[in-house]
């Protein structure tokens, strides 16, 4: 008789419910949240044919940890689980939760989700890092700029050593200076950790085959290009390069029922930060670029129908649908 478990994890603990192919629970049970702990919990059953669990922090992690110790482990789609969930349960409850995703995998009612390699976390983990360094510079700068303001000191926009000497001309100032020089200590140590993060960053895109593709890209850089490679993981798993767009969210939302029938905006849906960078790259081609060709072309014709910013959009999406074939096949672009 075939087994299915339904794993409910948490920080600490993971709720453990396994069933029989006729939908009876054998057990109900909670496990330290470890692979090692889990699969103990599991094999205590025999063979388990499916084991469910949903998308969360820590899901990465243990369904790789579970899939290397020869567990058939599923993950699946947090909000579709969660809509499935209610309609079983009236209650939400750790063993309810699990119990219901126990039924999922015993049905194959879900939708599965890509579970990425750790390299393809790590090189997230850095971008993101990356990118809150910079936010909280960008804070001290602002703030340094306010408290000049109001001893009537304007240092002005810029980041490099002329705005610094443009600041330290009211560290004079009793209060002011003790305070700028504080922030401008923190400052430094900032800068240094983004330019080392650069550092990496620009190392690990020399040793990338796929950053070496999608970097022939004119307007596609060392962070676009590693973070839409790290998304993307296997390319693969797109039956379609245009379904990249939409994995992305850079489709517009529709919404059709008898005879109303609308289009909306782009969805947003899937991983924002490599959309943001999309739209960045896009909107190197079309205003930095000195470089004429086909895409760029096509680009300028929207926007001089639908205007810049849904030029953007439409470029965005076409780079993530070019830049997916791209690595799919191995080849540089061609302009």
């Amino acid at each position: 008789m075939k087994h299915y478990a339904g794993l409910d994890l948490s920080m600490e603990s993971t709720q453990v419910c396994i069933i029989d192919e006729n939908g009876r629970k054998l057990s109900s049970e909670t496990a330290e949240s470890t692979p090692d702990a889990i699969a103990d919990a599991l094999r205590r059953h025999g063979p388990i044919e499916r084991a469910v669990i949903e998308t969360g922090r820590m899901s990465p992690a243990i369904c790789l940890g579970l899939r290397e110790l020869g567990v058939n482990v599923v993950c699946i789609d947090a909000r579709q689980a969660h809509q499935s969930l209610k309609a079983m349960k009236a209650n939400k409850t750790d063993p309810h939760d699990a119990a219901g995703l126990a039924q999922l995998a015993r049905t194959g009612f879900y939708k599965e989700v890509h579970v990425k390699s750790p390299g393809a976390h790590g090189v997230r983990s850095m971008i993101t890092a990356r990118g809150h360094l910079v936010e909280a510079r960008v804070r001290l700068d602002n703030m340094i700029r306010g408290l000049c303001a109001t001893f009537g000191c304007r240092p002005g926009v810029g980041q490099g050593k002329a705005f610094i000497e443009r600041i330290m001309e009211a560290s004079h100032i009793p209060g002011l200076g003790e305070a700028i020089t504080s922030l401008l200590t923190v400052r430094v140590q900032l800068v240094e950790q983004i330019k080392e993060l650069d550092l990496k960053l620009r190392m690990l895109a020399a040793q990338s085959q796929a950053c070496q593709i999608l970097m022939s890209i004119p307007g596609v850089g060392i962070q676009t290009s590693a973070a839409f490679s790290a998304a993307i993981d296997e390319a693969g798993r797109f039956r379609q390069s245009r379904n990249a767009g939409a994995y992305f969210g850079l489709v517009p939302r529709r919404h059709q029922s008898g005879e109303l029938d609308w289009t909306g905006r782009i969805t947003k849906q899937g991983d924002s930060m490599v959309r943001k960078l999309l739209y960045e790259a896009a909107n190197s081609i079309l205003t930095r670029s000195r470089e004429s060709f086909a895409l760029k072309t096509w680009a300028l014709k929207i926007s001089k129908r639908r205007g810049l910013k849904k030029a953007r959009v439409a470029l965005a999406r076409r780079l993530a649908v070019i830049m997916h074939a791209m690595l799919r096949d191995g080849t540089l672009f061609e302009a």
